[in-house]
């Protein structure tokens, strides 16, 4: 690479590569995906950015990154579906943060069932759901504490990106993803069988979990269909992708669809101080709503 190549390539400019992206296509992009995600990409998100949307123009067989972009502004409607998908992150894991797990079913669940003694009703969310491993712990975490069958237990599950909704929704995950789970929880909560291709095994969550969460897309930041009240809201590792504006409106939203005392679990690297005074905490990124 040359001198100018370089420098182009330090400002954002990938010239060099094998279809360039200027700095106008990177803040075009930077501005959609504010605009329909909430999503704030800092300049340090350049690479990230090229390597999920360059998937997206291989396939529309594009010529480069302003050409996308000037597909998106005016033909793309049906395009920014798979633009959304491209650009949010999607990481989890079963039982993530499991001291999450551990309050849930040490203090929040049976606090519950004093309380829902009498209709048997508990409502949780897990907002930005991906592909389905934290409802699905969640499900697991309350069979095991409330007998479930006993109780009208729902569980929400909603992400903004389809295909993970919709991989959610199978409830078919890969060998490695059940790795490291205790043996009774695999034993007790998966069905396992080959896959599609030589020496592949998949697990497959039982029906006895999957009929408590329902899957549905939703952004965070558009309107919310449901009605009720929840008792616990799951959001982890999503609000870190916006500005403190925005956070403090989502924490307000939550605190208004949280029942009294509702419980709302974030992300190991979030915070609600400066951000909301709904809320008081109760250590380990968990917290109860106060107002």
């Amino acid at each position: 690479m040359n001198a100018v190549s370089k420098d182009l390539a330090k400002k954002g400019n990938f010239v060099d590569r094998e279809f360039s992206m200027t700095d106008a296509d990177f803040e075009f992009i930077r501005k959609l995906s504010k605009e329909k995600t909430g999503i704030e990409l800092g300049d340090h998100k350049k690479e990230m950015i090229y390597s999920r949307i360059v998937r997206r123009i291989r396939q529309l067989k594009k010529g480069s990154f302003t050409e996308y972009c000037r597909f998106l502004e005016t033909d793309g409607e049906q395009e920014l579906t798979h633009f959304v998908n491209a650009i949010t992150t999607n990481l989890t894991s079963f039982f993530r943060e499991g001291h999450h797990f551990e309050y849930l079913k040490d203090q929040v669940l049976p606090e519950l069932k004093k309380l829902h003694s009498r209709d048997k009703k508990i409502r949780i969310w897990s907002a930005g759901c991906s592909t389905g491993e934290e409802p699905y712990s969640i499900a697991m975490t309350l069979s095991g504490a409330c007998k479930i069958p006993e109780w009208n237990a729902k569980i929400l599950a909603t992400d903004l990106d389809t295909n993970v909704v919709a991989h959610g929704k199978r409830g078919i995950y890969a060998r490695d993803r059940v790795d490291g789970l205790p043996p009774s929880i695999v034993k007790n909560h998966f069905s396992h069988y080959a896959g599609s291709r030589p020496n592949e095994s998949v697990y497959e969550v039982d029906e006895d979990i999957k009929k408590y969460v329902t899957f549905n897309k939703l952004n965070l930041l558009g309107n919310w269909p449901m009605k009720g009240q929840f008792d616990v809201i799951f959001c982890r590792n999503v609000v870190i992708y916006f500005n403190k504006e925005t956070q403090r409106q989502l924490f307000d939203r939550y605190a208004n669809i949280l029942a009294p005392n509702g419980y709302l679990f974030i992300g190991h690297s979030e915070s609600l101080h400066g951000v909301t005074k709904r809320f008081e905490s109760l250590g380990r990124t968990i917290y109860r709503k106060i107002t």
